[in-house]
């Protein structure tokens, strides 16, 4: 399977703004694109790139004054199978767990995995360890929460989202693996595109994507507390430890976002349709 996939935003900025950017593909899924997706902004402006303390790829620029637009796009081979979820998947004891998980382990700034620990204990304790109590962990999550946009802002916690029961899939994700890291599971916060491929309409909005990544039975495992049934062409950008590790744009200053659209979609095997919806930015410098 092809997908085409891709992001364009477009901010303002009164004055000149340092910015970070996560918007490339994760280093994982690197070998399966078709082409580079460089970041490409207009005005042109210098880019330099490195890699943070999880391996995520990073872009540093200085935005002009004024309106700025930044995007990528590139065309991604997947297998076309949707998600499996393991639900046998071993769960390691905490002395027997790689030193690389352990970070994962710990509470965080938006997954406060000690304040919900008597809950998560409470819900979950007679629950057999391993996928299937991270299955339960995501019914539950996905029960108790109800998707809302309206009420959306980028300081709620897990604990914050537990108490008013809704929030958007960041939500979801942060609340899920609070609960995980309080029932001993190493968890991961992952952000990139998901899109509706084999899914049945209406389909929402396209946007960018939260789930969360598991230690099991030697590996991480994707699992999906907000849509909580398998997707297709799940393409991953960064992970961390929460939100707080993998903004997709963090700017050093006051910005107004000005629009932003995203695209992840099936494509046949004319390279003709690999042409990214909209894209029309002149190239940046690297």
């Amino acid at each position: 399977m092809r997908i085409r996939f891709g992001c364009e935003i477009a901010i303002y900025v009164p004055q000149p703004t340092p910015m970070i950017c996560m918007l490339n593909t994760h280093f994982s899924r690197v070998g399966d694109l078709e082409r580079p997706d460089h970041l490409i902004t207009e005005p042109a402006v210098p880019i330099a790139t490195y890699r943070d303390g999880f391996g995520n790829w990073c872009s540093r620029l200085l935005v002009p004054a004024g309106e700025f637009r930044m995007g990528t796009s590139s065309v991604i081979r997947d297998s076309g199978k949707p998600d499996t979820y393991d639900l046998t998947a071993i769960q390691h004891e905490i002395d027997k767990l790689p030193g690389e998980a352990m970070q994962f382990m710990l509470p965080s700034r938006f997954c406060e995995s000690d304040l919900l620990s008597n809950e998560a204990w409470r819900l979950f304790g007679g629950v057999t360890p391993g996928g299937a109590l991270v299955q339960a962990i995501c019914d539950h999550v996905n029960g108790l929460l109800t998707f809302n946009y309206k009420t959306a802002r980028p300081t709620r916690s897990a604990f914050e989202a537990w108490n008013e029961r809704d929030g958007v899939c960041r939500d979801f994700t942060h609340l899920a693996i609070a609960f995980c890291r309080a029932m001993n599971i190493p968890t991961q916060y992952c952000t990139g595109l998901i899109g509706d491929i084999g899914q049945k309409p209406p389909y929402a909005s396209m946007d960018f994507a939260a789930w969360m990544r598991v230690y099991l039975g030697g590996r991480w495992h994707d699992f999906d507390p907000r849509n909580n049934r398998p997707m297709t062409g799940r393409i991953l950008f960064a992970v961390g430890r929460d939100a707080a590790d993998v903004p997709l744009t963090h700017t050093f200053g006051w910005h107004n976002l000005v629009s932003f659209k995203t695209w992840c979609e099936e494509i046949g095997g004319n390279p003709a349709m690999a042409q990214a919806p909209g894209m029309s930015l002149g190239r940046s410098t690297d």
